[in-house]
């Protein structure tokens, strides 16, 4: 596939970004718990049942409404300061049969540190058989810029999203480092033997695009796969991710330093790929889902972007594969929005990144 997208395109998504629509209160918002402590991801179990993580390193079950009060037994060490701690809980495709879930995590210190995956077995209470998979190279000292997110591809294979660090940019546009990449694995940690650097010197196998700054959200509509990532002061964006495509960052960006230095004279570079979408100022996308459910028909083919820095939603259009048409939602609520999913049920799912944090369902006002 080659979709190069034209400067004007992204120039117009641009535009559009800066406008966004408000939303009609289509929608009510309810509370399915609280007293969570920065909740960072949600999944869905076969039998009903939710999977929260919180940020401090507790991996949480959600059972008939009810927050259960102890947290699952058996994680791994995990490393938590600022940006650091648990990211992502990603069940099997098969966990109704083997039990089997992928965590993404901080590991190590202050000093040295990582984003792993480990492979466990979930028994409802605890978890077994805690093996890890993959971890980053090299290692970065910080607590910042580790991305986290997952996601399983129709192949079997598992994506993981990560961060340059933040101190470390230029490891971004660097073949030999994790940092600033989105990398793909199977499922017990080997290299897919189709991935774009597989058999080059010097290049680590595992990396499936690279020039990012800091991916946390993933969607997957058809053969299109979506990320969004952090800029700095501005700048944030919607790619369309191709293997071994360069999306360029730092040496292309539409967004500034946070002490508004420049961080690039370019926002364009041959080589280097166009966002679908970005945003000025800043909204901080956290989460990123596809809507595809008929609870809301009038939002179904739109991306879901959680905002940290908006504390909303943005609903995106999409048409054609192009960003149209946004809405801010759930801007009433004030609470940073760190995860969106599509539950079961076709209700939307927030997770909101907050101290006192809670777990929160969309569904028609009219419900």
């Amino acid at each position: 596939m080659n979709r190069k997208i034209p400067k004007s395109l992204a120039a117009l998504a641009c535009a559009l970004a800066l406008s966004p629509v408000a939303a009609a209160q289509d929608y009510r918002a309810e509370t399915v718990v609280d007293g969570l402590e920065n909740p960072w991801s949600i999944a869905f179990l076969p039998d009903g049942r939710m999977l929260v993580t919180e940020h401090p390193g507790r991996l949480r079950v959600v059972e008939d409404g009810q927050l259960i009060d102890a947290p699952v037994e058996g994680l791994p060490p995990i490393f938590h300061s600022g940006q650091a701690g648990l990211f992502e809980v990603l069940p099997s495709r098969d966990f109704a049969d083997t039990g089997v879930l992928y965590l993404s995590f901080a590991h190590g210190t202050e000093d040295a540190n990582h984003t792993r995956i480990v492979r466990a077995v979930f028994d409802g209470r605890r978890l077994t058989d805690v093996t890890p998979i993959f971890t980053t190279h090299p290692a970065k000292s910080g607590d910042a810029h580790g991305g986290g997110r997952m996601m399983k591809l129709p192949d079997g294979t598992l994506l993981l999203t990560l961060g340059d660090g933040f101190f470390f940019r230029e490891e971004s546009q660097k073949l030999d480092s994790h940092m600033g990449t989105i990398v793909r694995i199977n499922t017990d940690g080997s290299v897919p033997a189709d991935n774009p650097f597989v058999g080059r010197d010097g290049v680590l196998p595992e990396i499936y695009s690279y020039g990012h700054r800091h991916v946390q959200g993933l969607a997957l509509d058809g053969d299109r796969l979506y990320a969004h990532e952090h800029g700095p002061r501005g700048g944030d964006e919607i790619n369309l991710v191709e293997p071994g495509r360069n999306y360029g960052w730092p040496v292309i960006t539409y967004g500034r330093d946070y002490s508004r230095a420049l961080i690039s004279p370019f926002t364009e570079r041959e080589g280097m790929e166009q966002p679908l979408l970005q945003w000025t100022p800043s909204i901080a996308p956290a989460g990123l889902a596809l809507y595809e459910a008929d609870l809301f028909p009038q939002w179904r083919g739109s991306l879901l972007v959680a905002a940290l820095a908006e504390k909303s939603l943005r609903r995106v259009e999409m048409v054609d594969g192009m960003p149209g048409r946004q809405e801010v939602l759930m801007e009433e609520s004030g609470e940073r929005m760190r995860d969106v999913r599509v539950g079961p049920d076709g209700a939307v799912y927030l997770a909101t990144d907050e101290k006192k944090g809670r777990v929160i369902r969309l569904v028609p006002a009219s419900e």
